[in-house]
């Protein structure tokens, strides 16, 4: 009888947990401990909740946060970022994210801030009148 070697090793080929196209594969709902919401927080993360680090965040080594967390702290790291771009960057999905990023929030290590809707942006008309009284002068 022929046995595969591989198939006993967590992370290598013929293993149950490695896929040689994908690489490691883990269940979302690993990740997120079964989870699927992202806490108390009653904050929304919709597609386009704009995402910060927080600068007042006690400023730590990562400890206390997996490695999904970090990957998402790095990302917001350089700039803020919308929940869609986190999961594109991250390659998680977006469940996973925001489940993610209410524990980054609830540690207060980021801030959750909303586009102006369309409906708040100043009247176009208004805008062009500024700009032509600003060029009258």
């Amino acid at each position: 009888m022929n046995e595969d070697t591989t198939a006993a090793a967590p992370h290598g080929q013929g293993s149950q947990w490695y896929d040689t196209e994908a690489g490691p594969l883990v269940r979302p709902y690993a990740v997120t401990g079964g989870r699927t919401h992202p806490g108390p927080t009653g904050v929304r993360f919709d597609l386009i909740a704009l995402v910060t680090l927080d600068p007042a965040a006690p400023s730590t080594d990562g400890t206390g946060l997996g490695p999904e967390h970090r990957v998402l702290v790095d990302l917001c790291r350089t700039e803020t970022q919308s929940v869609a771009e986190l999961a594109a960057g991250s390659d998680l999905p977006v469940g996973v994210v925001r489940v993610l990023l209410g524990d980054l929030l609830e540690l207060g290590r980021v801030t959750v801030s909303r586009p102006v809707p369309p409906a708040q942006l100043p009247d176009e008309r208004i805008l062009r009148e500024v700009v032509e009284g600003l060029r009258a002068l």
